[in-house]
């Protein structure tokens, strides 16, 4: 899908475009061979720049080459699987050309949204080099964003886990660690693409954007260190929940095996008696009842040792 959108010079709003204009945005959203090839043609993009973020798996970086920028970072994202929400990231492309500024995403992500839906105050299209550090300001507080749902989501299973320790609040748990691990390491490629920025001459040349892009860095080691703080408490958390869980099953072992011992008493004086050879009450009419006590004064003082040495 292709989408062209340019700022009206009159009030400010943004527009969509059925041509690609000078001083237009054109965003692609898992574009199609034949959409990748009008926008290579039309604004003499290298179709690997258009390419390199639709590829899961790309890294974060800054190439220049031709008069052509390619600012990839990443962005986060979140799925819902059933009543669950999947955190991860994915690659974000911006292109910056001569007079037009291209973004590439292979899934529909926020980020792009928070410039369609008028988030974004000072939007200008025509202002392509600004825009660029206007997208990497907002991309690093969507990771501040949704690492505060990060946190509210673990503090919730942390919260059942109370209640009832099961492997599903422990597989969550497990989920929500995953993402923080794909955040904090997205983070931390961003991060080196931001001070690459800093030596660029587009940023250098005007101290608003230079003064722009060092509050995108703060804001980036800002959501570095937030995500790390996260997945060690969750971390400690989980340890701490799998050592309780450990402990109870323990304790439940201990009981078991301390009420297998105590019926275990009755078992063997009922067997010695059993055998056929002489034994004493043999004969005696109340021989069972005399049996039956035995076997109950051995069991209570077998119980009684073992609370006393706190088995049971």
């Amino acid at each position: 899908m292709i989408d062209i959108y340019m700022t009206n010079p009159v009030n400010g709003a943004l527009a969509e475009q059925e041509k690609i204009l000078p001083g237009c945005w054109v965003h692609l959203c898992d574009p199609t061979p034949e959409e990748i090839g009008r926008v290579s043609s039309c604004l003499s993009i290298d179709r690997d720049f258009l390419m390199a973020a639709l590829d899961e798996e790309e890294r974060s970086r800054l190439e220049v080459e031709d008069g052509t920028t390619l600012v990839l970072v990443d962005t986060p994202t979140v799925e819902t699987q059933g009543p669950n929400f999947v955190y991860n990231t994915l690659p974000f492309g911006i292109i910056l050309t001569e007079e037009n500024i291209v973004t590439v995403c292979l899934k529909e992500v926020a980020l792009p949204r928070a410039f369609t839906e008028g988030l974004v105050k000072g939007l200008n299209t025509r202002k392509k080099n600004r825009m660029t550090l206007q997208f990497l300001y907002r991309n690093a507080t969507l990771f501040l964003f949704y690492l505060r749902q990060v946190d509210k989501n673990s503090t919730r299973v942390e919260n059942e886990l109370h209640i009832s320790m099961k492997n599903k609040e422990l597989i969550q748990m497990l989920g929500l660690e995953k993402s923080l691990v794909y955040f904090s390491t997205a983070l931390k490629s961003n991060e080196i693409v931001l001070e690459k920025m800093l030596r660029l001459d587009f940023v250098r040349d005007y101290p608003e954007d230079t003064e722009l892009l060092e509050d995108v860095i703060i804001e980036n080691k800002q959501a570095i260190e937030m995500s790390n703080i996260y997945r060690d408490i969750l971390s400690g958390t989980m340890d701490a929940f799998a050592s309780v869980i450990s402990n109870n099953l323990n304790i439940v072992m201990k009981l078991l095996a301390a009420v297998t011992i105590v019926l275990t008493i009755p078992s063997i004086i009922f067997g010695l008696w059993g055998a056929n050879v002489p034994v004493p009450f043999g004969d005696n009419p109340m021989g069972f009842v005399y049996l039956v006590l035995i076997a109950a004064v051995f069991t209570i003082a077998a119980v009684a040792v073992m609370i006393r040495r706190k088995w049971l």
